[in-house]
């Protein structure tokens, strides 16, 4: 007989706003919780205080940064033969902490979803302020559980759907086929964006980040074949992430700064879709600690992701003078102690050794050298306008509706670029949009899943052989990514789920 689930453990016990396992769970009294306006709120903030805590925010960066093919890491061993390098990162997956932490928090933000999904009353067509701000909170919940589920399904594919919480009587689930969570994950996304509707304040996503969400599970689909629904098709899928993505369009704006999108003097900014709040929800976040370069700042840093050096080549090559290259990477500074200088590739040109081969990953560091403790405040934006804009290019390009030159000239207006990549025919303009999603976009967490959405053939050609075959290619300083379908494609599922959950073997 296994053990009890450990996620649905973690669901019941943990479901309160402090880990004091002595405290009232508010998430499982319904009356107490869901009926009281102002509590209901803060059951709310519990929901997004899990997508803040460690597991769910910097391991899930990590696991997911590290299965995109672009990084690389020294995070347990200054060596390209460390567990991490030799596993998730060259594409190999197998038990790794990290992910296995990522599932376990990102199933206690969906029972927390579940609590509120389950309990609060909503009403049609209400004017009444404060109906409106119960249907906004349930909708915020049905927004978290689709993204909470569109984020694990692309990572593990068949997952355990889970949309009430555990009793005594039901505590261990089957794993549910990854095209029918994909129609779970629609009905919540229709769900939220019919209930949002900004009564609650700032800082919570409006509606239109499901409509972005819808917009991005139907790209998905477009190019999924076996998982779309009986009667689709790929244009009917594009045409539907059109409509989405367009209800969108012109209801934020692009900042002129593109670094500043990743400090936390601009936080919530216009640019902003979908944002965790940190400062609020989580003081004591750790992303500025892990992801800081070696001696930027006095306190501690770990500068867990670098990039991998042909990644950061690519970009500069396609444009030299892209003000996105200072706000992206790190590689010449000065350290925060002594003020002597530090070099990483390229401003160090010989690659000696792991940690000199490469530049860091700049945007989650704390920008702040005299910073001196291990906690941070910086904000983590999910979605953001530039990557909307993207998408519609992308769209527009497949739909072939003379729309898609406009849309991605917007994103390079902003930093000065030429569109001049996107002149060509329609399979040159499809590979410039894939490759600018990584420019705009690296490190922030949809890489894994772009370089994989148009299937194995397509990230084999784009991703991992230009990576295996690059002229700078080194094996001593350099990750060999796998090209087995069978291990690059989806994570394992976790081993953890598999001995304590009686229903997966």
């Amino acid at each position: 007989m296994k053990n009890f689930k450990i996620i649905l453990l973690t669901i019941i016990g943990i479901l309160a706003y402090s880990c004091d396992i002595d405290e009232q769970p508010i998430f499982l009294d319904a009356d107490a919780s869901y009926g009281d306006l102002p509590i209901a709120t803060g059951a709310l903030d519990g929901i997004y205080q899990r997508l803040t805590t460690y597991g769910a925010m910097e391991q899930r960066i990590f696991a997911i940064n590290g299965f995109s093919g672009f990084f690389i890491t020294h995070k347990q061993g200054f060596d390209i033969n460390n567990v991490n390098n030799q596993n998730l990162f060259s594409l190999k997956p197998t038990y790794d902490r990290d992910s296995e932490n990522m599932w376990r928090e990102i199933y206690s933000a969906i029972g927390r979803c579940n609590g509120a999904i389950n309990n609060i009353t909503t009403v049609n067509s209400t004017t009444d302020k404060t109906e409106l701000s119960f249907n906004d909170i349930s909708g915020q919940a049905y927004f978290v559980r689709a993204w909470s589920y569109f984020s694990l399904v692309r990572l593990f594919g068949d997952i355990p759907l889970w949309l009430t919480l555990p009793d005594s009587d039901n505590l261990s689930k089957a794993k549910t086929s990854a095209k029918e969570v994909y129609v779970q994950i629609i009905a919540d996304a229709k769900m939220a964006k019919s209930l949002m509707n900004g009564s609650i304040g700032a800082g919570y996503p409006k509606q239109y980040a499901a409509n972005m969400l819808l917009a991005k599970v139907y790209m998905t689909l477009a190019t999924s074949p076996d998982l779309q629904a009986d009667g689709m098709n790929e244009s009917d899928y594009w045409q539907m992430a059109y409509d989405e993505a367009n209800m969108a369009y012109g209801q934020y704006s692009l900042v002129s700064d593109y670094s500043s999108l990743f400090t936390d003097e601009f936080e919530n900014s216009t640019e902003s879709i979908f944002e965790l709040q940190i400062s609020q929800d989580a003081a004591g976040s750790q992303m500025g600690r892990n992801y800081t370069p070696w001696k930027y700042k006095l306190g501690n840093h770990f500068g867990w992701l670098q990039v991998s050096a042909d990644v950061f080549l690519d970009h500069r090559d396609t444009y030299p003078d892209d003000p996105r290259l200072l706000g992206t990477y790190l590689y010449d500074y000065v350290r925060a102690d002594t003020g002597a200088p530090v070099r990483h590739y390229p401003a160090f040109a010989w690659r000696p050794n792991l940690n000199r081969a490469h530049p860091f990953l700049f945007k989650f560091a704390e920008k702040d050298p005299t910073h001196n403790n291990q906690f941070g405040d910086q904000n983590l934006i999910i979605y953001r306008y530039a990557e909307l804009l993207i998408m519609l290019a992308e769209i527009s390009n497949e739909l072939q509706n003379g729309q898609q030159l406009g849309y991605i000239t917007e994103v390079l207006d902003r930093v000065g670029m030429p569109n001049t990549a996107y002149l060509g025919d329609q399979a040159t303009f499809r590979d410039a949009i894939m490759t600018e999603y990584r420019f705009e976009l690296l490190g922030e967490g949809e890489d894994a899943h772009n370089n994989r959405r148009r299937g194995f053939d397509y990230f084999l050609t784009h991703t991992i052989n230009k990576h295996n075959n690059n002229p700078i290619f080194n094996a001593n300083v350099d990750i060999k990514l796998s090209t087995d379908p069978t291990q690059v494609m989806q994570l394992p599922i976790p081993l953890t789920e598999i001995n304590t959950n009686d229903l997966i073997d």
